[in-house]
């Protein structure tokens, strides 16, 4: 039952009490402006308990952070590729930070990984450590001697410093997306007066990068980025400024603390693009320095929110505790992804993993995937993923591969595109959002990409189309359909279209089955738009392309559905996950289903540890070590399998397969360890890239069952 308290001087409060099995479960929902004291809540809980058992339910009624650790962040660099730990960064920043492992390095922040340059380095151990000099005997204050805990949330980093004489509180958050503030809350704990002198003090292990004093504060510029630093204080004298090419220290006046009384050191780190303006940067930290602690505030507040959006859509089977955790870890993991427009990324949007130097930009059928998960929470940014891509889509309708930020460092790849998925997407955005204005603008930009598809992927025009590149090169033309080295495409041949435009000599079902999709999603956004005569004709097409499915790549004998060659006589017989893409779009008839299923249950086949992978375990060519894509499980490819049986019936398989994808993946459940690339379906072990985007919106998009 659910109980909405609406009073005068509180927002709003929320109680949900669900009774299962005797077991209560307890939810409650306040904004962070709502304060209610906790005798409040204990009179609401005893007037409405569901069992006898008051003093449980009270216990559990206190609020739980779950991403509270979500992620472990701790590790201190020792050079500037170093990969060993993750880093956190939040609103879009270039900019990532971690918690020191290394005493040594105690009082300040790992970091920072900048990713302005060489694909994401480490500048500094850490950039900014505290010293304290206690007055009356000269002697620093030793890090060692403190008891420390080290906490991640998911606006900010803390750390906690005690020993008999100070208690002292870290706290690392993001102003904006060029800007961090760390605040250091001292309280004298002893019952003797201390006096300390602070000094703030840095160095950098990467070449190129300089530091140079700037009145009160120290610059930092390099030679292979564009993106300006500066490190300064607020709210304290500055005594003196120091700096060398690589080092610099900040000392501060010197202060007293009494018995029980506090002191609040405030420093700020930015680095700011050039496209943004450094003048109205510096106005919004100075005037965020006032009062630090609202700005702390109001990131908790804004994270709560965020998630309790995606815990009230969640799908009642996924309704635990652990599962809210899986939420809280996924969340993090794209936040730590995102990034602000920059260079020639136009608009913002997410990277696969800054954690893997060779994925730092954005790439089509990812965004695609982002942004459905995005929309359930964020849908500025889900809107910003698929604009990102669009930007560069050519008057033909070709949208390419991969968008870089630094095309000096990486070019954009126009040697082929990726899998039409980005109807799906803006129609996923539309239906969270209900902006008209948005699925008007982008309607138009989709059919033409639509389109393109069959006028420079359609080698025999028979209204069937396959992968290919602009290039000619059998690679880029794997390379487009995602599934990069998959055993299908081992025997496969480069086929010339036009000056610019090759084919492979096969016909692939999950290309087709994308398309059939996209034909039903354009029928449903011309309806949404007024447009009837179009929608018709995408309703007559989507008709004629799922029988030619259902006749040409289904194989009655063996139950899947296969790639073809050209001619679409025969199949190449490689039971892979592209065989289930026809019931995620609604292409298969009941019959074909049912057989479709029975395989993808089967322990022999698909049904593994970490089930639905991208090859069957019977194939010869099966390899889950470093096979990429010739046997690991991949999360988008199980989601369309898991998808694809819901449609049909299936939903005893469907919750079976999902929950093996949550309990069997290596960390997956577990609070600290990273989101993974991929998984090996029989041991689960994570594969691959570390804090990977599209994984993360997959578990999303399973928890919520959408």
């Amino acid at each position: 039952m659910s109980i909405v308290f609406r009073l005068p001087y509180f927002e709003v409060m929320v109680v949900r009490l669900r009774c299962k099995e005797d077991q209560p479960e307890l939810v409650m929902r306040q904004t962070a402006a709502t304060k209610l004291p906790l005798v409040f809540f204990w009179c609401i809980l005893i007037s409405i308990s569901c069992n006898n058992n008051k003093k449980d339910i009270v216990e559990n009624s206190i609020s739980t952070d779950y991403c509270s650790d979500a992620l472990n962040y701790t590790g201190t660099p020792n050079v500037a590729k170093d990969r060993s730990s993750l880093a956190f960064s939040d609103q879009g920043a270039w900019f990532a930070y971690g918690l020191p492992s290394e005493p040594s390095c105690y009082g300040g922040f790992s970091g920072p990984f900048l990713m302005t340059q060489e694909n994401g380095v480490w500048i500094s151990e850490a950039l900014s450590q505290l010293e304290l000099t206690a007055t009356n005997t000269g002697q620093l204050i030793d890090w060692n001697n403190f008891k420390v805990s080290q906490t991640s949330h998911a606006g900010h980093l803390e750390q906690v410093f005690i020993n008999e004489q100070l208690n002292i509180v870290q706290t690392l958050v993001y102003s904006s997306s060029h800007s961090v503030l760390i605040t250091t809350q001292m309280t004298n704990i002893s019952d003797k007066t201390i006096e300390l002198v602070p000094r703030w003090k840095g160095a950098v292990f990467l070449k190129g990068l300089q530091f140079k004093r700037q009145k009160d504060a120290v610059a930092i510029t390099s030679d292979k980025s564009e993106a300006d630093g500066i490190v300064q204080v607020f709210n304290d004298k500055v005594n003196s400024v120091i700096t060398t090419d690589t080092t610099y220290s900040i000392e501060l006046e010197n202060f007293e603390l009494k018995q029980g009384e506090e002191k609040q050191l405030v420093l700020t780190h930015s680095f700011i693009l050039p496209e943004y303006n450094k003048e109205e940067e510096q106005l919004h930290i100075a005037e965020i320095a006032k009062a630090p602690h609202k700005l702390l505030e109001r990131r908790k507040a804004e994270k709560q929110m965020q998630l309790e959006k995606l815990y009230n859509k969640l799908d009642t089977t996924w309704s635990d505790e652990v599962y809210k955790n899986l939420i809280a870890k996924s969340t993090l993991t794209l936040q730590n992804n995102w990034r602000i427009s920059s260079g020639q990324l136009k608009y913002g949007g997410l990277f696969p993993s800054y954690h893997y130097s060779w994925f730092h930009g954005f790439w089509a059928w990812d965004s695609w995937k982002h942004s459905v998960a995005l929309a359930h929470y964020d849908i500025p940014l889900a809107v910003e993923q698929i604009k990102s891509m669009y930007h560069y889509q050519t008057e033909e309708g070709f949208i390419p591969d991969c968008i870089f930020r630094d095309t000096a460092a990486e070019k954009h790849n126009y040697r082929n595109t990726k899998p039409p998925l980005s109807g799906w997407s803006v129609w996923k955005v539309y239906e969270q959002s209900q902006d008209i204005d948005f699925l008007r603008e982008l309607y138009p930009q989709i059919i033409r990409q639509h389109n393109w598809w069959y006028a420079y992927r359609d080698h025999d025009k028979d209204g069937i189309c396959e992968y290919g590149s602009t290039d000619g090169s059998l690679i880029a033309a794997k390379w487009e359909s995602g599934m990069d080295n998959a055993v299908r495409f081992d025997s496969t041949t480069i086929l010339k279209n036009t000056k610019t435009s090759y084919s492979l000599d096969q016909e692939s079902v999950d290309l087709n089955s994308y398309l059939f999709a996209e034909k039903n999603i354009l029928h449903k956004m011309a309806n949404a738009l007024g447009k009837k005569e179009e929608a018709a004709v995408f309703s007559e097409q989507a008709e004629m392309l799922k029988n030619s499915i259902q006749d040409q790549f289904f194989d009655p004998v063996s139950g899947w559905f296969y790639d073809t060659p050209l001619d679409g006589e025969g199949f190449i017989q490689v039971m892979g996950c592209e065989g289930w893409i026809p019931l995620w779009a609604e292409a298969a008839s009941k019959e074909q289903a049912e057989a479709v299923k029975i395989n993808m249950m089967n322990p022999k086949y698909f049904n593994t540890s970490m089930p639905f992978q991208t090859l069957s375990d019977e194939h010869p060519e099966f390899n889950p070590d470093g096979g990429y894509w010739r046997g690991p499980n991949w999360l988008d490819q199980s989601y369309f399998g898991i998808i694809g049986l819901h449609n049909y019936g299936y939903h005893h398989e469907a919750y079976e397969a999902s929950r093996k994808l949550m309990h069997n993946g290596e960390g997956v459940l577990k609070k600290g360890l990273p989101i993974r690339e991929n998984y090996h379906p029989i041991s689960g072990v994570g594969l691959e890239a570390k804090n990977f985007s599209w994984s993360a919106a997959h578990y999303i998009l399973l928890l919520l069952n959408e």
